[in-house]
Protein backbone atom coordinates (compact mmCIF):
# COMPACT_ATOMS: atom_id res chain seq x y z
CA UNK A 1 0.00 0.00 0.00
CA UNK A 2 1.11 3.44 -0.92
CA UNK A 3 -0.24 6.47 1.27
CA UNK A 4 0.36 10.03 0.29
CA UNK A 5 0.11 13.45 2.77
CA UNK A 6 -0.32 16.66 1.16
CA UNK A 7 -0.56 20.23 2.56
CA UNK A 8 -2.45 22.47 0.43
CA UNK A 9 -5.00 25.06 -0.29
CA UNK A 10 -8.17 24.58 -1.94
CA UNK A 11 -8.15 25.39 -5.55
CA UNK A 12 -11.99 25.93 -5.86
CA UNK A 13 -14.95 24.88 -3.62
CA UNK A 14 -15.45 21.42 -2.99
CA UNK A 15 -18.91 19.42 -4.30
CA UNK A 16 -20.85 17.01 -2.71
CA UNK A 17 -21.49 14.53 -5.15
CA UNK A 18 -23.80 11.20 -4.80
CA UNK A 19 -22.44 8.30 -6.91
CA UNK A 20 -24.51 5.25 -7.22
CA UNK A 21 -26.43 5.94 -3.60
CA UNK A 22 -22.84 6.76 -1.83
CA UNK A 23 -21.51 9.93 -0.93
CA UNK A 24 -17.88 11.59 -2.73
CA UNK A 25 -16.56 15.18 -1.92
CA UNK A 26 -14.71 16.13 -4.71
CA UNK A 27 -11.89 19.26 -4.05
CA UNK A 28 -8.81 19.74 -5.72
CA UNK A 29 -5.62 20.89 -3.68
CA UNK A 30 -2.61 23.05 -4.42
CA UNK A 31 0.79 23.04 -2.90
CA UNK A 32 3.64 25.50 -4.42
CA UNK A 33 7.10 24.70 -3.58
CA UNK A 34 9.54 27.48 -3.95
CA UNK A 35 13.36 26.93 -4.95
CA UNK A 36 16.23 28.72 -6.85
CA UNK A 37 17.06 27.21 -10.35
CA UNK A 38 20.72 27.02 -11.58
CA UNK A 39 20.92 30.75 -12.31
CA UNK A 40 19.65 31.65 -8.35
CA UNK A 41 16.23 32.80 -9.76
CA UNK A 42 13.69 32.41 -7.86
CA UNK A 43 10.76 29.97 -9.16
CA UNK A 44 7.75 28.66 -8.04
CA UNK A 45 6.39 24.56 -8.53
CA UNK A 46 2.83 24.01 -8.23
CA UNK A 47 1.49 20.79 -8.18
CA UNK A 48 -2.32 19.99 -7.81
CA UNK A 49 -3.92 16.89 -6.41
CA UNK A 50 -7.48 15.93 -7.55
CA UNK A 51 -9.33 14.80 -4.32
CA UNK A 52 -11.92 12.25 -4.22
CA UNK A 53 -13.22 12.02 -0.25
CA UNK A 54 -16.09 8.98 -0.02
CA UNK A 55 -17.33 9.23 3.21
CA UNK A 56 -20.89 9.15 5.04
CA UNK A 57 -19.86 12.49 7.29
CA UNK A 58 -20.43 14.55 4.40
CA UNK A 59 -20.26 17.62 7.17
CA UNK A 60 -16.91 18.91 6.38
CA UNK A 61 -18.14 19.44 2.91
CA UNK A 62 -19.62 23.61 3.65
CA UNK A 63 -16.10 24.08 5.30
CA UNK A 64 -13.47 23.25 2.20
CA UNK A 65 -13.31 26.48 0.69
CA UNK A 66 -11.48 27.83 -2.12
CA UNK A 67 -8.38 28.89 -0.28
CA UNK A 68 -8.93 26.66 2.94
CA UNK A 69 -5.52 25.39 3.51
CA UNK A 70 -6.00 21.12 4.30
CA UNK A 71 -4.07 18.11 5.26
CA UNK A 72 -5.07 15.40 3.50
CA UNK A 73 -3.93 11.87 3.17
CA UNK A 74 -4.98 8.26 1.38
CA UNK A 75 -3.95 6.33 -1.64
CA UNK A 76 -2.86 8.13 -4.82
CA UNK A 77 -2.89 7.08 -8.33
CA UNK A 78 -1.89 8.57 -11.80
CA UNK A 79 -3.98 8.84 -14.52
CA UNK A 80 -2.55 9.61 -18.35
CA UNK A 81 -4.16 10.62 -21.17
CA UNK A 82 -3.76 12.46 -24.58
CA UNK A 83 -5.34 15.70 -25.26
CA UNK A 84 -7.58 16.85 -28.31
CA UNK A 85 -3.68 18.13 -30.01
CA UNK A 86 -2.68 14.53 -29.46
CA UNK A 87 -0.35 15.20 -26.64
CA UNK A 88 0.29 13.17 -23.80
CA UNK A 89 -0.78 14.33 -20.20
CA UNK A 90 -0.90 13.06 -16.55
CA UNK A 91 -3.45 14.18 -13.12
CA UNK A 92 -2.52 13.15 -10.02
CA UNK A 93 -5.28 12.15 -8.04
CA UNK A 94 -6.19 11.00 -4.05
CA UNK A 95 -8.81 8.69 -2.97
CA UNK A 96 -8.82 10.58 0.71
CA UNK A 97 -8.94 8.64 3.74
CA UNK A 98 -8.77 11.67 6.20
CA UNK A 99 -9.01 15.59 5.57
CA UNK A 100 -8.29 18.18 8.31
CA UNK A 101 -9.14 21.63 8.08
CA UNK A 102 -5.93 23.82 9.05
CA UNK A 103 -7.14 27.56 8.20
CA UNK A 104 -8.32 29.65 6.00
CA UNK A 105 -6.40 32.78 4.17
CA UNK A 106 -9.77 34.71 4.44
CA UNK A 107 -11.60 35.19 7.80
CA UNK A 108 -14.96 34.15 5.87
CA UNK A 109 -14.15 30.61 4.30
CA UNK A 110 -14.28 29.09 7.63
CA UNK A 111 -15.86 29.81 11.15
CA UNK A 112 -13.87 30.81 13.46
CA UNK A 113 -14.24 30.01 17.50
CA UNK A 114 -11.36 32.41 18.29
CA UNK A 115 -7.64 32.39 17.72
CA UNK A 116 -4.51 34.05 16.41
CA UNK A 117 -4.18 35.09 12.97
CA UNK A 118 -0.36 34.19 11.69
CA UNK A 119 0.72 34.60 8.08
CA UNK A 120 -2.99 35.32 6.77
CA UNK A 121 -4.06 32.34 7.89
CA UNK A 122 -6.99 31.53 11.05
CA UNK A 123 -5.50 29.24 13.87
CA UNK A 124 -7.16 25.97 15.06
CA UNK A 125 -9.90 27.55 17.52
CA UNK A 126 -8.82 27.68 21.02
CA UNK A 127 -10.42 25.86 23.92
CA UNK A 128 -12.42 27.88 26.72
CA UNK A 129 -10.58 26.90 30.11
CA UNK A 130 -12.65 29.20 32.21
CA UNK A 131 -14.64 26.67 33.51
CA UNK A 132 -12.08 24.74 34.41
CA UNK A 133 -10.63 24.80 37.82
CA UNK A 134 -7.97 26.81 38.96
CA UNK A 135 -4.99 24.32 40.69
CA UNK A 136 -5.36 25.59 43.89
CA UNK A 137 -9.00 24.87 43.80
CA UNK A 138 -8.75 21.29 44.05
CA UNK A 139 -9.93 19.91 47.07
CA UNK A 140 -9.38 16.20 46.45
CA UNK A 141 -6.35 14.51 47.90
CA UNK A 142 -3.79 13.47 45.09
CA UNK A 143 -2.83 10.64 45.87
CA UNK A 144 -6.27 9.12 45.86
CA UNK A 145 -6.57 7.66 42.49
CA UNK A 146 -10.12 6.62 40.96
CA UNK A 147 -8.77 2.89 39.35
Amino acid sequence: MIKLTAIGNLGKDAILNNVNGKNVINFTVAHTERYKDAQGNQKDKTTWVDCAYWTERTGIAPYLKKGTQVYVEGQPDVRTYTTKEGTNGATLSLRVSSVQLLGSKSNDAAPSSGGYNTGGYQAAPQVNTASAPASNDITEPFDDLPF
